[in-house]
């Protein structure tokens, strides 16, 4: 056992496990952060991480930059502090995360779980060696319980498990929380914390294998208005009911985040309201011009029954909230799937 601690550090004897917790710890005073401060962006090149972007240099930031997974692998070591001694940051805003949907969940459990912790550790635990002075964490919904009562309040996200097949994601995302908590109290390390409700928009995933409910409604839909189909599959029964925000409006809420948030509890981004996945896919083929049968595969499952946010912390804490109607976001989304994805593949040479 060890009697002399490095100097800084407590021994185990003289830790006050009495002590208050970081969750009652007085948040410290939001740094300003300057127009050319050096703010780092994981994920940037993503669907979220480039409307982040494009918010960052829209608020006036010109020192924002980001890169992509093969110049540094952040659940290696080596690559997280390869990345933080050229990039230096002095902001982190990590967006980063191996994720996909039902499907993907459940095939990639393991996977999902472990680069998602290991992403998150890391990176926090080096850029706070670093000197990095603002570490913005953008966690998920999938961590709140699988029953939580409607909408979810941030003050219920610890009162049970989260559901089955979002769990090794959503835990995974839910230890920066801690991460972050547990840093402010014995290192005064700024960290922050969102999180995000389903996002959809431009840009989005619309891979089958791996997409969201969205684009992967979107996708069926207007394929099977391009080959004429009656019908199309869709998973579940459309009974559970989902929360959806459009991307341009989270990555605005980020930066206001970033701007104005202070302490390390977690905050809802949402667009507070709550719809059926029957009524979405209706609303979907309304605006593919699908005009076919939906066919609902009740063996395939519905996921968490109900996600809903309470958002109004947001709005008090930094002054944001929602802004943009929901079908005009489905509008968009789908011409953006029509004009880029599917204008990509038509002029892609066959596979051979």
């Amino acid at each position: 056992m060890f009697t002399h601690a490095p100097p800084g550090v407590k021994t185990l004897a003289s830790l006050d496990f009495g002590a208050r917790s970081a969750l009652d710890s007085p948040p410290m005073t939001t740094p300003r952060i300057a127009p050319d401060a050096r703010i780092v962006v994981t994920g940037g090149s993503g669907f979220l991480g480039r409307h982040l972007m494009e918010a960052l240099a829209a608020r006036g930031y010109s020192n924002a930059t980001t890169f992509r997974s093969a110049e540094y692998d952040l659940t290696r070591e080596d690559g997280v502090v390869a990345m933080l001694d050229v990039l230096r940051p002095e902001v982190v805003i990590h967006l980063a995360a191996t994720v996909g949907g039902i499907g993907a969940n459940r095939r990639y459990p393991g996977t999902y779980y472990f680069r998602n912790l290991q992403m998150g550790a890391l990176l926090m635990e080096h850029a706070r060696l670093a000197g990095a002075k603002r570490f913005l964490s953008v966690g998920t919904i999938c961590s709140y319980p699988k029953f939580t009562p409607v909408p979810f309040r941030e003050e219920e996200l610890w009162n049970g498990y989260p559901e089955e097949t979002n769990a090794p994601y959503g835990l995974a995302k839910k230890m920066l929380l801690i991460q972050s908590q547990a840093y402010r109290q014995e290192f005064g390390f700024d960290g922050v914390n969102v999180l995000c409700v389903n996002l959809y928009g431009p840009h989005d995933n619309f891979d089958p294998e791996s997409s969201h409910v969205i684009p992967a409604l979107v996708r069926k839909c207007v394929e099977a208005v391009e080959r004429g189909d009656r019908e199309i599959e869709v998973w579940g029964t459309g009974s559970a009911t989902r929360e959806f925000l459009y991307v341009v409006d989270a990555a605005n809420g980020i930066v206001s985040a970033l701007e104005r948030l202070e302490g390390s509890e977690p905050v809802n981004l949402g667009a507070g309201f709550e719809i059926s996945i029957k009524d979405l896919a209706e609303r979907i083929a309304k605006h593919a011009g699908f005009a076919g049968r939906l066919v609902w595969d009740a063996t395939k499952p519905d996921g968490q029954p109900r996600r809903s946010l309470e958002t109004s912390k947001a709005e008090r804490l930094f002054g944001w909230r929602a802004t943009t109607p929901f079908d005009e976001g489905l509008a968009s989304t789908v011409t953006f799937f029509r004009d880029h994805v599917r204008a990509y593949e038509r002029v892609q040479p066959a596979a051979r």
